[in-house]
């Protein structure tokens, strides 16, 4: 597996259907792209290479509103709206799609359906309600069924043996076994919210390329002049279809899917408080790390030079201040440029069996309270019990735990962390608190776990040589599977509902806009004659002001 731009390989572009508010179903066929519109009752017909986009049903618009999922054959269109699956008469002039019925309802099925892809006489329809993929005859016979292995609403296309799902809360793709519907991998979508999937033919390459379409609403600013201030926030729809590259490693269970070229920067910035003077102060700020999904092309010093230390086999970088003092001004950091990409591990549960015991070097640095878990107290080690229940398997255990946390806790911000113990009887925390919950949890079960992070790219969709500034750092973990080394899981991202279920995107996940700094050392640290300084005598909030910018270069394919 290789990770590089180098060797030119083809991009696809990105298909922007100007008049479509929303995008529930596509298909490819005779080189054009139809899309359906469930909102306007539009069948869009999209030019691939431009996006110049016509609606095909002039006449019929109105019979599609409501309408999902999509699937053209010669002489057909099908799709589904609630629980009943129509078809209407369509004829091909000059490589155009010609309507010339009104939609015909064919059969109904117990529960409503969101996707409908076609395989011969066979129908395979997605319903999000039971988290099933019905499988009909064209004549309304039940066939079969399959699990569906996302929890939001999916939309389903058929390639050759195997059924492809995208799901909208997973930020998915999975890729099912056409006969048995057992779930072969699964990979994430750089972006959220996607709501349809289709495989497009470039009879350049014979190759077939996964396309994806995304809906959701984007804020931006309005300039009123009718109002005082003139500028207020609004949000807009947000249509746009984008192909999906990935490559599933077989030997090393995972996928990694649409990377990008980020140029990162971390920026200090002398701008203390109060007058102090310091000795020999030493101020360590962590580097990017390398992993199965980031890679490093270069880092260089700003403002200032740097030593590079190496610390448990990260590296770290080291600026040296004799003599520091508050009433000069200073800005040193570093630049990086990476190589990141969304990754996706394919373990399942009998993967983890049989497993061998946990290293002994492993235990004392990461079953321990190294961090002000509050492990000892009652409420925590109550806590730890009742999230493992049963449990033996480590894979279950730490999803069962994973599930707990979400149960028990809330999203919101706070200006400090408070322990774990007092994070589960409040009911709400941030991503530290979320981050310490699990963390003690699942060390008192016997899982090995570690901080990691430490930002995210703003997921701003395809903006290429923008500054980005994210709003806040970012917290996440990772957790030891002995002889299959370590799994990321994000701290509270997937908790997106009270009670659940919840996605399971970022669990074994992370999305290409995590970047992960040095393992196992401080992000940042600040010492005077080799000595930690005491909080009481300064910190870094005291003495700077951090400035954290990201562009995104270039996108990025995985070649193997």
């Amino acid at each position: 597996m290789t990770f590089s731009s180098s060797s030119q390989p083809k991009f696809y572009p990105t298909i922007r259907p100007i008049i479509a508010t929303s995008i529930d179903g596509i298909a490819f066929t005779h080189q054009k792209l139809y899309a359906i519109d469930s909102r306007n009752g539009y069948i869009l017909e999209i030019n691939p290479l431009n996006s110049i986009t016509s609606i095909v049903n002039d006449i019929y618009w109105q019979d599609f509103i409501g309408a999902k999922g999509l699937c053209i054959t010669e002489k057909k269109l099908w799709f589904t709206r609630q629980e009943n699956i129509y078809s209407c008469n369509i004829k091909w002039n000059d490589n155009n799609l010609e309507i010339t019925s009104s939609p015909q309802c064919l059969f109904s099925v117990p529960c409503n359906c969101s996707g409908i892809a076609l395989y011969n006489q066979t129908i395979y329809l997605t319903t999000q309600k039971t988290s099933h993929i019905l499988v009909y005859s064209v004549k309304g016979e039940e066939i079969t069924q399959f699990y569906a292995p996302g929890i939001g609403s999916e939309n389903i296309t058929i390639k050759d043996d195997e059924i492809w799902l995208c799901d909208y809360l997973e930020q998915s793709v999975y890729c099912l076994d056409r006969a048995t519907g057992e779930t072969q991998y699964s990979l994430l979508t750089p972006f959220e919210y996607p709501t349809a999937i289709a495989f497009y033919r470039d009879l350049e390459t014979n190759k077939d390329i996964l396309y994806i379409a995304y809906s959701d609403q984007e804020p931006y600013i309005r300039d009123n002049s009718n109002v005082e201030p003139n500028h207020e926030l609004l949000y807009r729809d947000r249509t746009f279809i984008h192909p999906l590259y990935f490559h599933y490693d077989q030997t090393n269970k995972y996928t990694l899917s649409n990377g990008f070229l980020v140029e990162m920067t971390y920026i200090e910035e002398i701008s203390p408080l109060d007058h102090i003077e310091i000795e020999d102060l030493e101020w360590r700020i962590a580097l990017p790390t390398q992993s199965a999904r980031q890679k490093i092309q270069s880092i260089e010093p700003v403002g200032l030079p740097y030593i590079e230390e190496e610390n448990n086999g990260q590296k770290v970088a080291l600026f040296k201040f004799p003599k520091f003092n508050s009433d000069k001004r200073f800005a040193f950091g570093w630049r990086a440029i990476l190589e990141v990409w969304s990754i996706k591990y394919q373990l399942k549960p009998y993967d983890c069996e049989n497993l061998p015991p946990l290293p002994q070097d492993y235990e004392g640095k990461y079953l321990i309270d190294d961090d002000n878990l509050t492990m000892n107290s009652d409420v925590i080690l109550k806590a730890a019990e009742n999230a493992r229940g049963r449990e033996s398997n480590i894979l279950r255990k730490m999803y069962s735990i994973r599930n707990y946390v979400y149960d028990h806790l809330s999203y919101g911000i706070k200006p400090h962390i408070d322990t774990p113990d007092i994070v589960l009887k409040r009911g709400v925390g941030s991503c530290g608190e979320y981050l310490g919950l699990l963390l003690a949890l699942s060390r008192l079960n016997g899982i090995a776990c570690r901080t990691v992070g430490r930002y995210k790219c703003p997921l701003k969709v395809l903006n290429f040589g923008v500054p980005l500034v994210p709003d806040f750092n970012h917290v996440w973990m990772e957790f030891y599977l002995p002889s299959i080394g370590w799994l990321p899981m994000e701290s509270n991202p997937d908790d997106l509902d009270n009670g659940g279920p919840y996605p399971t995107r970022f669990f074994m996940g992370l999305a290409w806009y995590h970047i992960e700094m040095a393992k196992d050392t401080p992000f940042e640290i600040i010492k005077s004659k080799g000595e930690k300084i005491n909080k009481e005598i300064t910190s870094i909030g005291q003495l700077a002001i951090n400035h954290v910018t990201f562009n995104i270069l270039e996108q990025l394919q995985p070649n193997s």
